[in-house]
């Protein structure tokens, strides 16, 4: 099944950058999405499937945290939720990257329902994105 098939819908998401050769480093470099179209403003971004466009806007506002299980937690975040694997396929190479983590990867709600892998980090640009991973994809959702 391709991504068009999916019974799940694709998002599209757009946030801001201030530097669109930085931006271009970590999400085509680090990250390592396929880059669709762009231009002096803005760059499409192939994230697993969902279209994630960084638009270059200099300006940027405060930045505001909530506190979750231990952790001040950075909102706005946005991110995916990965199989295992490729959660620490990932969390490896934004080590080698050299990446400073808001918060380093690690087990949320250990033996809790919705027990995940999860950790945060900032883009070039300051935006805030969280990976996470369930061992049982049927616990995303569990309360």
């Amino acid at each position: 099944m391709t991504t068009l098939d999916s019974p799940i819908p694709r998002f599209h998401l757009a946030m801001p950058v201030d530097d669109l050769d930085a931006a271009r480093r970590f999400y085509g470099g680090v990250l390592g999405l396929e880059q669709g179209r762009s231009s002096d403003t803005w760059v499409d971004w192939n994230l697993h499937g969902h279209q994630f466009v960084t638009h270059l806007a200099p300006a940027r506002s405060e930045r505001i945290h909530n506190p979750v299980d231990g952790h001040d937690v950075p909102v706005p975040h946005f991110g995916l939720v990965l199989t295992v694997p490729a959660f620490h396929e990932l969390a490896g190479r934004l080590r080698a990257a050299g990446t400073d983590f808001v918060i380093e990867p690690y087990v949320r709600f250990e033996g809790d329902p919705g027990e995940q892998w999860t950790m945060f980090l900032l883009d070039p640009a300051g935006n805030a994105l969280e990976f996470k991973a369930f061992a049982d994809d049927s616990q995303v959702f569990a309360v």
